[in-house]
This record gives structure tokens, sequence and C-alpha cells, in this order.
């Protein structure tokens, strides 16, 4: 190894040290585990930190915004990180601008206002249960046999226009894709949605071109075909990536 080469090391080494001092710098945290963290214990406006799968420098900030959790990329260029329409100079430039509760806007229109930083250290109750019962139900398995199982994540929300299945007008309406469901409410500030759809029964999700409208796909089910419309074609496109990966893995199984 040349002395360059131990210069690039040690300055990175001093980078992550200095990101481990932030409390909610999540380092190893995948996207799915920071999904049903934020889900299960987040509230709205909770957020962390995590490292991204597309290299060293890229980092992805996991916000929660009611039913669902939305990625934003950071940056890190030398010690400078970009976020958003920002570059601050500093990691610790870059921590005091989440002191001051930014508002955080995503292109489907969603605003969040980043409160809660969640920790990476939770205090966890040192209560365990006692075993009563333990006696092995087959015989003969091996480790082979053990098939890992959880339902994929993998979240998003939004407003779309959905058309009527009766009365063929459009109405705006709020959907959330949680798990395996699709639900859509009256407005988002409606907790009981007006329908949930189970992804299970559907068979294809693909852009529409036979509607008046642009940005148009549709969802088949047995029993009726859904007509929604996005307010672009940037997010028409991303509802139908994250809903056809859905369909991905109940094909496989997951």
């Amino acid at each position: 190894m040349n002395e360059g080469q131990c210069r690039r090391s040690d300055s990175e080494k001093d980078i992550e040290d200095e990101l481990r001092t932030v409390c909610w710098y999540h380092y190893d945290l995948s996207r799915h585990a920071a999904e049903a963290l934020l889900l299960s214990n987040g509230r709205d406006g909770s957020y962390l930190l995590r490292n991204s799968q597309e290299g060293p420098a890229f980092f992805a900030l996991s916000v929660r915004a009611k039913d669902s959790v939305k990625h934003f990329h950071v940056i890190r260029k030398g010690n400078r990180y970009c976020f958003g329409f920002n570059e601050f100079p500093s990691l610790r430039e870059f921590i005091n601008h989440f002191a001051n509760q930014p508002l955080l806007g995503s292109e489907t229109g969603t605003l969040i206002v980043l409160k809660f930083p969640y920790p990476h250290t939770v205090e966890e109750p040192s209560i365990y249960e006692s075993v009563r019962v333990h006696t092995a139900m087959k015989t003969g398995r091996t480790e082979s046999d053990l098939v890992p199982d959880a339902p994929s994540l993998g979240t998003k929300e939004g407003y779309l226009v959905k058309q009527g299945g009766i009365i063929k007008n459009w109405k705006t309406r709020w959907f959330t894709l949680n798990r395996n469901e699709l639900k859509y409410y009256k407005d988002k500030m409606f907790d009981e949605p007006i329908r949930t759809l189970d992804l299970t029964a559907c068979s294809a999700v693909q852009f529409d071109y036979s509607q008046e409208r642009v940005n148009c796909f549709c969802l088949v089910f047995p029993e009726r075909t859904f007509y929604l419309c996005a307010k672009t074609g940037v997010e028409a496109d991303e509802w139908i990536k994250i809903l056809r990966w859905k369909l991905s893995q109940i094909k496989k199984g997951r």
C-alpha cells in the first residue's frame, strides 16, 4: 500500500468515526429494516440516517410520513454533504440543519417536518419470558428446510386521480401502499379508507393510454381494472415500479 492509499484510508476512517458520533446514524441498517423500525416504533417526522447501497459516499435519510417511509439521498463530497438543494461544508453544519426542524417536500407533494431523530441505541426492557413448553412439531428436518418469511415492505403514499367503477368520473384520492395493501381515502386527513386493495389478487400493473388523461396506469384484478392517474409522468413511473416490485415479491412467496 502506498502513502496516498494510507492517507485516503485514514481520512475515510476519520469520516466514519465522526459519523458515528451522530446518535441517529444507523450505520449498516438496511432499507427493509429502516422501514420496519420507523413504521413500528416511529411517528410522523421521525427520521434516521443510514448507509446506501450505491457506494461509500452515498447515504439515505429515511423519514416516517404517516403510514409510509420515504427515502432521500444524502451525498458526501469530500467533507461536504449535499442534501436536497443545500450543500453543507461540514458534517456539523449538516447536523445543525436538522436541529432547526427542516420542512421537507417530496416529488409527490408530501410535506414532512423532520422533528424526531430516531436514535441508534434505544433503551430496551430487560424482561424475558420463561420457557414452559419446548418440543419439536416435526422430525428429520435440517437447516436447509428453514425458510425465512416476512412480507416485503416498500411503502409509498400520495394523491392520485381515480376513475369511478360505475360512474366513470374522476376523483382525487389519497393512496397509501403498505406491505401488500393499497388503500385509498377520501382525503389525506381521513383515518378510514374507502377501500383496501389486496395486491396478492392483482395480476398486472401497467401504463394505460386508453384514457383521455396523461400519466395514467392501471391495476388489473379479477373483478375489476382500476384506472389511476398521477400528477406527473415521474410520479406515475414511481408508482408502477414499486407496485410491480410488490407483485414480483408476492410471486416469489415473500
